[in-house]
């Protein structure tokens, strides 16, 4: 069994102090993505940076306290590769992958985005560059024997039934129809599947994002944008997935929930 968690920290210094170390120390997973981890490997706690029994690799970005992503795996990594070969992006701290036995696993923070900013432009702009490197990223890995598994905070819901309120965000950044029809490409065009939508396809959710302000996470008006992307040979192989949801809003140590998703390999 290959099990893998997918969690955005909202910055790994902060999580830290409200319960992530408790978390990683009681998660079973084999392999943790995390996202806007907004620090330098050396500005983490050790206990942070190098947690027993896991092989850390980090992506920081080049702007200081921006985005970031990471992975921990219990197995040594056979490669490692930083970004995907963009020239705007690749010190931007938005993707790292590795190498096991038999599957390619990244870690992926895509722009958040907002409507009339440069920052959506640089959100298109990364979507753009993406899409080629999947397709190519599936292509090599086949001719491999291998799988692939992306996860990571994709800021966007795809489906009406991936947020709560998304009649009142259809000109939102995150849902806006050309976001939408994006990621329709991501899983119709170039062969990846939404693991945990294949695993619940009839369910509102399950939401993996709340905001912050008012009452959201006690009202689950969130919304699903933290996602396991899976090549189709892998997505057939997962025997369940779930949102890891805190109990309470008090216990909550992201704005984010992880992420669960079980393979048998």
């Amino acid at each position: 069994m290959l099990t893998v968690t997918s969690v955005n920290v909202n910055g790994l210094r902060a999580a830290a102090k409200k319960g992530f170390v408790e978390w990683l120390a009681g998660t079973s997973a084999d392999v943790v993505c995390l996202q806007e981890v907004r620090a330098e490997p050396h500005q983490l706690p050790d206990e942070v940076r190098a947690p027993d029994g896991w092989h850390a690799l980090y992506a920081p970005a080049e702007a200081k306290g921006r985005a970031g992503v990471a992975l921990l795996s219990r197995r040594e990594p056979e490669r490692t590769r930083v970004g995907f070969g963009s020239a705007e992006f690749d010190t931007s701290g938005r993707y790292v992958e590795i190498d096991l036995p038999g599957v390619t696993v990244a870690s992926l923070y895509l722009p958040s985005g907002e409507v009339g900013t440069e920052r959506q432009d640089e959100k298109i702009r990364f979507m753009d560059a993406f899409l080629p490197y999947l397709e190519r990223l599936r292509a090599s890995a086949a001719a491999d024997g291998r799988e692939v598994l992306v996860c990571g905070d994709w800021n966007i819901a795809h489906r009406e039934a991936d947020l709560k309120n998304w009649k009142a965000n259809r000109k939102a950044s995150g849902f806006l129809p050309e976001e939408r029809a994006w990621l329709g490409r991501v899983f119709d065009e170039t062969g990846y599947v939404d693991v945990v939508r294949a695993q619940h396809p009839d369910q509102d959710g399950p939401y993996s994002w709340w905001s912050y302000r008012g009452r959201a996470f006690d009202n689950d008006a969130g919304w699903r944008i933290d996602y396991h992307v899976a090549t189709e040979g892998l997505a057939g192989r997962a025997v369940k997935s779930w949102v890891e949801r805190a109990a309470t809003h008090a216990e909550r140590w992201s704005d984010h929930a992880p992420v669960t998703a079980v393979f048998d390999l």
